[in-house]
């Protein structure tokens, strides 16, 4: 479910208040931890964190590069965590330790799906947000492009 909001504050008031509630907890732990220079904006229907135009311009879509984003979907709510799918490694990682929660290990190709904010680890999710700079998730970005081009 996109959202046309033009502002975060109007994308939470659309939701349900369990919604609401779950994706401003979510929300608190993700700028707890969010790196400098990634920036908060409502961008592709979602809460997105991106790193801003002026930060690197060069994209293959002349978008701003996302870090990660928060949406409502119709049966879901989901976290969109771009920089664990930048290798298999990641992935795999990220996969091992969401397991040793106990929680319920449900993804899609770049998202953690939950119904509700006890379905999800939050300290994983706050260590995630908080593991790559600016920088090395630019850098990841760049290594990933020159591989398809190459490939």
């Amino acid at each position: 479910m996109r959202s046309d909001a033009d502002t975060i504050d109007q994308y939470l008031l659309e939701l349900p208040p369990d919604r609401r509630e779950a994706l401003g907890e979510i929300r608190a732990v993700i700028l707890a931890h969010l790196p400098a220079g990634y920036e908060e904006v409502m961008n592709w229907g979602m809460i997105t964190y991106q790193v801003p135009l002026e930060t690197y311009p060069d994209t293959y879509n002349k978008k701003p590069l996302m870090y990660a984003a928060l949406a409502s979907q119709k049966n879901h709510m989901a976290v969109y965590l771009s920089s664990i799918y930048s290798s298999e490694d990641a992935a795999a990682s990220f996969e091992k330790q969401y397991r040793a929660t106990g929680k319920r290990y449900d993804v899609g190709k770049s998202c953690v799906r939950f119904r509700a904010i006890d379905d999800l680890p939050i300290d994983l999710i706050g260590e995630t947000i908080a593991a790559t700079s600016v920088d090395d998730y630019i850098a990841m970005y760049e290594a990933s492009r020159s591989t398809k081009k190459r490939g």
